[in-house]
Formats: structure tokens, C-alpha cells, sequence
């Protein structure tokens, strides 16, 4: 019976930024239990190359690409147009676009990643790519959803969506001016507890029309980063590791399925404790 409510057999989803790193793991972790996925991403190229590493693994996933600019109210109504003549209608959305700038330093120069000298025209990409989109895809797709009477969105968020950034784990040694020093910037977490409000606001409005709305807040996964910060950053989690970038994979299949039937407008933390602390 309890395996049975995680069965997706039946329904299709579709995950916006699938191409990135943990974009696939939640394109995997849905095929795992029986869904027909929706690719996207911006561009082709990055479709088609999750397409085929996904299908290298799971060789009879059933998967559809599709190239979806998160950012364009046009582009998701031509994806959802796409899919309706072909007899595709989307049961579970997972709002996974963002751009995640990497932080880095370049001595001598004021940091644009500070909040001092953030640009705006990269304040107002971010937000159109990461809050906006999500925006766009659950009024395109979660509009049909609520007519149909049943749906699932799940907004990827993070724990920089609960938590404040420790800007002390992206100082570099080599810089002597404070003005310098790289900091993770103010979009990442603005967007990330905008994610989580857009989350309680979907959840409520489309309550009595079947329609689920849940965030997930992941901790950071290990992608080969830089020893010393790896260091710094397992030191704030309770489990003393950062996450491999399969671990959430349970998580997406939870919040995707009946098995959390009962569940809407919540945060899932999942971040090895680091929030608890």
C-alpha cells in the first residue's frame, strides 16, 4: 500500500532547469517511480544532453524534451500548447530554473557580487529567471492543474531560503581589501524565501481546487568544490558532510506523489542540520 502512493505511473511532470546539476537528479528521481517527464531548459543543447545521460541509466524512462524559457509567458503557453496536442497534460510542475552564481574572486577590483556595487540589471536576470519563472510556470501549468482538479507543484528552494549566507565561507585569503572580498549575493537569497512565499501563497489559493503546493529547501551538494571551502562549510552542518547529489532524490519522490497527500503550503529543510544550529 505505502509503496503504491509513491507510484507515478499514471501522470506526467515537468521540471523547468532540468539540465543543471540537480535538474537531472530530479528528472531521475521521478522516473524512478513510473513518471512521464517533461524536459526543459533554455536552450536545446542542454535538454537533449540530460536526456541522454538520464537515458544511459534508465534506458525506458519516458521523457519529452523541450527547450522553455521560464522567463517568457510565451514560451511556457508554446510548450503547454505543444504538449496539449499531443495529448500531454502536466499533473506535477517542479520550478527548478535558477541561475546559482558561483562565487568567486578577482583581486584589485570592488566585487560585484557585494550588495554595495550589485548591478541591477543582474538583480532584475536573477529574479526574472528564479522567482518570476516560477511565477509564469505555476500560472501557465497550475492554472490547468486547478481545472482539472488535481496537480502538484514543487518549488525547489534552498536553505539560504531559511537561513541568512555565513558570507564568512567565501572570504579568500589573498584579498586584503574588505570591499573585495566575494560574498554570495543578495538574489540568491531574496529569490529563495520568495520561492517559499510563493509556495504558502499557491497553496492556500488553489487548496479547494486539489491542487498541491510545497517547497523543498536542499543544503549544498558536494560538486568537487574547493577543498578549503568544503572545509568551512561542513563545519556549520550537524552531519559533518555536505550532501551527495543523488540524497534528495527521496525528498522530490515524497513531495511528487501521494505519499504526501495530506501535505501543502511547507518547507522541507533538508540540509544535514545546518539550519538547526
Amino acid at each position: 500500500m505505502t509503496a503504491s502512493r509513491y507510484d507515478l505511473s499514471d501522470r506526467t511532470a515537468l521540471v523547468t532547469g532540468a539540465g543543471g546539476l540537480l535538474g537531472r537528479q530530479h528528472v531521475a528521481a521521478l522516473v524512478e517511480i513510473g513518471a512521464r517527464v517533461v524536459v526543459t531548459d533554455i536552450g536545446i543543447a542542454q535538454v537533449e544532453a540530460a536526456v541522454s545521460a538520464i537515458r544511459e541509466t534508465t534506458p525506458s524512462a519516458e521523457l519529452v524534451p523541450a527547450a522553455l524559457d521560464v522567463t517568457s509567458a510565451d514560451s511556457i503557453r508554446a510548450v503547454s500548447h505543444n504538449l496539449e496536442r499531443c495529448g500531454i497534460a502536466v499533473d506535477i510542475l517542479v520550478n527548478n530554473a535558477a541561475i546559482d552564481p558561483k562565487v568567486t574572486s578577482t583581486p584589485g577590483v570592488t566585487h560585484s557580487s557585494r550588495f554595495e556595487a550589485f548591478p541591477v540589471p543582474q538583480w532584475q536576470t536573477e529574479i526574472a529567471v528564479g522567482l518570476t519563472g516560477a511565477m509564469l510556470c505555476s500560472q501557465v501549468f497550475g492554472v490547468e492543474m486547478a481545472r482539472r482538479g488535481r496537480g502538484v507543484i514543487l518549488n525547489i528552494a534552498s536553505d539560504l531560503g531559511v537561513i541568512a549566507p555565513d558570507q564568512r565561507l567565501y572570504r579568500q585569503p589573498n584579498v586584503a581589501r574588505e570591499e573585495e572580498q566575494p560574498v554570495k549575493p543578495v538574489t540568491y537569497s531574496v529569490i529563495k524565501h520568495g520561492l517559499i512565499g510563493l509556495t504558502k501563497y499557491l497553496a492556500t489559493y488553489w487548496a479547494d481546487k486539489g491542487v498541491r503546493v510545497n517547497a523543498i529547501s536542499p543544503g549544498g551538494v558536494f560538486n568537487s568544490q574547493d577543498p578549503a571551502f568544503v572545509e568551512r562549510l561542513t563545519r556549520l552542518i550537524p552531519m559533518g558532510r555536505m550532501a551527495h547529489v543523488d540524497e534528495y532524490r527521496a525528498a522530490i519522490q515524497f513531495l511528487c506523489s501521494d505519499a504526501s497527500s495530506y501535505m501543502t503550503g511547507q518547507n522541507m529543510v533538508v540540509d544535514g542540520g545546518r539550519s538547526v544550529w
